[in-house]
């Protein structure tokens, strides 16, 4: 008996790959053996690989087993050793499966995401963002990248450790295919410079790895000072959002405006009401007159192209190339009557 028990603590310690060629061979040989063994009643191979299977997984359904003297000796040989080694090998992958899980919680597994949106630095306002998109798409795919040592939330997304300036970092979380990265501010760096440095540190990685690939990704940052700006020049970042300005100019808004930052909320929010949506500029749409009365017609409201929120002043205009509408429509609306795929 203790040579058997020796036997197994040898095959624990045996790498995975031994431990899973062991495996085949015991399954593969034993199908074969019985075979040959009793070929009345294993009349081929498969039936041998039946009954084998059925033996070391313990299930034992008892349709079929040997009737010999020498089957029954090997299948006692089998419930020994075959019943040993699959267990052996069942624990094995039970134990990578969990090493998987906590490597991904852990954030050290890279992302295979495409197309995706990445966010680096895990704050309340980054969670908020997460919950908006997966609002709107529950399947969007989305990586964060972040120091903390376990993923921060339970949200459907990718977790990747580490220091986003870093080239390995951004690559583990695949940003040469991302959609477009989003940097949160440090809110642990109480100086606003030095915050926005930071930030304006990990803008130029991505920018840096983009110009070497060949690749235009998306890049909106948060700055905590709008004379911040200018230095984030040579980055060429996309969009900036001012940390804590979006607040002011709403409570000023709400001051002059009694109830105004109701429609802001709203149409910042995919939670509930009308919200902002793009589209693409319908080829047969000559004017932006033309395109105003009919998105009206589909019940929804002509609100921009891009920055310019002017258009209502030059509705005779033609629409350029490569416009970026945005309307102001409820969720159903958008889905049904414009949205594309």
């Amino acid at each position: 008996m203790w040579i058997l028990q020796r036997l197994f603590k040898s095959m624990i310690k045996t790498n995975n790959f031994a431990i899973v060629l062991i495996s085949i061979l015991v399954i593969g040989g034993s199908s074969f053996i019985m075979h040959l063994l009793e070929p009345d009643t294993f009349p081929t191979v498969f039936e041998g690989l039946w009954w084998t299977m059925t033996t070391v997984t313990t299930v034992g359904y008892g349709d079929v087993s040997p009737a010999t003297v020498y089957g029954k000796t090997f299948a006692m040989f089998l419930f020994i050793f075959g019943i040993g080694l699959i267990g052996v090998l069942i624990g094995k992958v039970v134990n990578l499966l969990s090493l998987y899980q906590r490597l991904k919680e852990e954030g050290k597994l890279s992302s295979k995401k495409m197309n995706h949106f990445i966010f680096v630095g895990w704050t309340e306002k980054t969670r908020r963002t997460m919950e908006e998109i997966l609002e709107d798409n529950p399947n969007a795919p989305i990586v964060l990248i972040d120091l903390k040592t376990t993923k921060p939330c339970d949200l459907e997304i990718d977790y990747v450790c580490g220091d986003a300036s870093e080239d390995e970092v951004l690559l583990k979380a695949n940003v040469l295919e991302a959609r477009s990265v989003t940097i949160f501010s440090d809110e642990m760096i109480d100086d606003a410079s030095l915050s926005d440095g930071k930030t304006l540190l990990v803008a130029s990685s991505v920018e840096r790895l983009a110009k070497l690939h060949h690749r235009n990704i998306y890049t909106i940052v948060e700055i905590r000072k709008e004379k911040s700006i200018p230095n984030f020049t040579h980055a060429n970042v996309d969009e900036f959002v001012i940390s804590g300005d979006t607040v002011s100019r709403l409570m000023a808004k709400a001051t002059l405006y009694n109830g105004s930052t109701h429609l802001f909320s709203q149409l910042t929010s995919r939670m509930n009401g009308d919200n902002i949506y793009e589209i693409p500029a319908d080829p047969a749409w000559s004017t932006y007159k033309h395109a105003f009365h009919a998105i009206l017609d589909k019940g929804a409201t002509l609100l921009a192209n891009g920055k310019e929120l002017d258009i209502n002043r030059k509705l005779d205009e033609k629409i350029p190339n490569g416009a970026k509408l945005y309307i102001i429509c409820d969720k159903d609306t958008y889905e049904t009557k414009f949205k594309v795929g």
